[in-house]
């Protein structure tokens, strides 16, 4: 605490000690950093389109035949994990809705056969920011904070699905609403705009540029397209008296490799320039906003409007996140913009949440006008899917925010970040378990049929929910219960505690890890520093997930504002 009075001491003396040309060479560093962090964060935006350009190049083809089984797509919960699974492929929630999209224009697939699909495109795009978050594993606190404000989204997705989806099957809600809607209204065909797009494409289709028509062309059973390449390539056209040769001006416009290989390299590649700026932007964000700076601006972005318009301060978050995600048209961008700045302590949790809900109405507004873009004798086909996803998150919206008590998803994600926190490791099981075994087991049983489906599911589900009752009950009402089922002590300790799977992780680390010795003594130090600032602080539940060191420069700033003051009523 000594330490940083005299940090915030030095620094408020030099600042108003310095001359002329220090505050104009602070002015210079100042820019210096600003210009640097933008070009970070469009290097990080690029990053994202190639990325998302080379996961489509590895799985872009089998997310064609994957649309192409009509007799899957058929029910609903397959449609649902087929859409997570493709999403997942190709990493753009646009890109997987746009291949829906053609197969409702072309008829190969109805609207409400569609609907479910569109349900798991959502939940498919949440992923990245996940993975966004796991670069900060390196401090636990800042982890704790990063990964909680990137799951949140993925909670709102899950606990939406899990409850519209059966109102869906069962009265058909999002097809019937989304009908009249087209039904009311004669829309015209329009164009969607390039905003963000019009920056970032000078760079990136000067690395890549993709046929998007392949993807579309094999799930709607055009034969032709299955032996395209996805890249494009030299395209020739003739006039009567000149052969004209127009190129694809990209770095792999004429190389002979196949797609699977350009995609790798290209997915290495996106993944460490991905990975280094947003090491980078934190660093550079950690510099910038330091003392009276950091605290202003987590003042703002954090304050609510006074009482009793307090209310009105989430939904403006959620309408900055539908405009913000408008303008860059990715929903992946934004929440993976917000992510850094969730661990870093500038903005919390539950204003996070409210920004990733308008994040998801943002990239609909997109499909929307893309789908206004179609000819005239699918447009309504067309944009109905797109209001099916509008409608979808609006009725999320209404599910799990306008009542505090119904904000669940943010009271998950805390508990998740604490979990993972204290095992890091169970950030990477959360992942793989979240958005791939999950699925797959899901779509397995669907392949089996509806028996196989309801006999194992159907158990499942009831054990899990008996398992949240009594936990809820545990906490709450513990009288409530049998004296055996007050605590889970009757269980070995393997079934309801991670501390025996972090010891087995830890030898399984050590063993394959070439300085065991290092690590265990690194881990055993951590554990210990750990454990003494959660016994000397005693600090409440949420209040882990504000920035200490902001919090403390505070106090501290606040101390020698009152000192500056009896000094100034002491002096003669």
């Amino acid at each position: 605490m000594s330490d940083l009075k005299n940090n915030i001491n030095l620094q408020n003396l030099s600042g108003s000690a310095l001359d002329t040309r220090g505050k104009v060479l602070r002015v210079f560093v100042s820019l210096g950093k600003l210009v640097l962090l933008l070009g970070l964060l469009y290097m990080f935006i690029c990053s994202l389109d190639i990325l998302s350009s080379a996961f489509q190049l590895v799985g872009g083809k089998a997310a064609g035949d994957i649309f192409q089984d009509n007799s899957v797509l058929s029910n609903p919960l397959a449609g649902l994990v087929i859409g997570v699974l493709v999403t997942l492929l190709v990493q753009s929630s646009s890109t997987s809705s746009s291949i829906v999209v053609s197969m409702v224009s072309s008829g190969l697939l109805t609207v409400q056969v569609a609907v479910p699909i569109i349900m798991g495109t959502n939940i498919g795009t949440s992923v990245t920011n996940t993975l966004v978050a796991m670069t900060q594993a390196g401090d636990r606190s800042t982890f704790r904070r990063a990964f909680a404000g990137a799951t949140v989204h993925d909670f709102f997705n899950w606990l939406s699905v899990m409850v519209l989806l059966p109102l869906e099957v069962a009265t058909g809600y999002l097809y019937v609403v989304t009908k009249l809607i087209i039904d009311s209204f004669k829309i015209q065909s329009g164009e969607a705009p390039d905003l963000l797009n019009v920056i970032t494409d000078v760079l990136t289709k000067s690395i890549i540029e993709l046929d998007e028509s392949v993807i579309n062309g094999i799930a709607t059973g055009d034969p032709e397209a299955r032996n395209r390449s996805l890249i494009k390539r030299w395209c020739q056209t003739f006039t009567n008296t000149v052969r004209l040769k127009h190129v694809s001006k990209h770095l792999f416009v004429d190389v002979n490799l196949p797609d699977l290989a350009v995609g790798l390299i290209l997915l290495a590649l996106s993944l460490l320039v991905l990975c280094s700026c947003l090491i980078l932007i934190v660093k550079l964000l950690n510099s910038m906003l330091k003392g009276q700076v950091a605290a202003v601006i987590k003042k703002i972005l954090n304050t609510d409007f006074p009482f009793p318009f307090g209310w009105v301060t989430g939904y403006i978050a959620i309408l900055v996140g539908a405009g913000m995600t408008f303008i860059v048209q990715s929903s992946s961008v934004f929440t993976s913009a917000i992510t850094p700045l969730v661990g870093i302590g500038v903005i919390s949790i539950e204003r996070a949440y409210p920004l990733s809900l308008g994040s998801n109405i943002g990239t609909t507004t997109t499909a929307i006008l893309a789908a206004m873009a179609s000819p005239g004798e699918t447009l309504a086909n067309a944009l109905q899917i797109a209001l099916v996803h509008f409608l979808f998150n609006i009725s999320g919206i209404i599910l799990w925010y306008p009542i505090p008590f119904t904000r669940i998803p943010i009271r998950l994600a805390k508990n998740l970040g604490n979990i993972t926190a204290s095992y890091r490791w169970f950030a990477a099981v959360y992942i793989i378990c979240c958005f791939f075994l999950l699925p797959l087991f899901i779509f397995s049983l669907s392949l089996a049929g509806w028996q196989v489906l309801v006999g194992v599911g159907v158990p499942l589900i009831v054990m899990f929910i008996i398992i949240i009752v009594i936990n809820v009950l545990q906490k709450w009402k513990p009288g409530c219960l049998p004296v055996v089922l007050r605590s889970w002590d009757f269980l070995p300790l393997w079934a309801y505690s991670l501390a025996p799977w972090d010891k087995v992780v830890g030898v399984i680390t050590a063993k394959c890890c070439c300085c065991c010795k290092c690590c265990q003594v690194t881990v055993d130090n951590e554990a210990h520093t750990e454990n003494e600032s959660v016994e000397n602080n005693k600090k409440s539940h949420t209040e882990v997930y504000d920035n200490p060191a902001m919090s403390a420069e505070k106090e501290v700033e606040n101390e020698i504002k009152i000192e500056l003051k009896i000094l100034k009523m002491t002096q003669l």
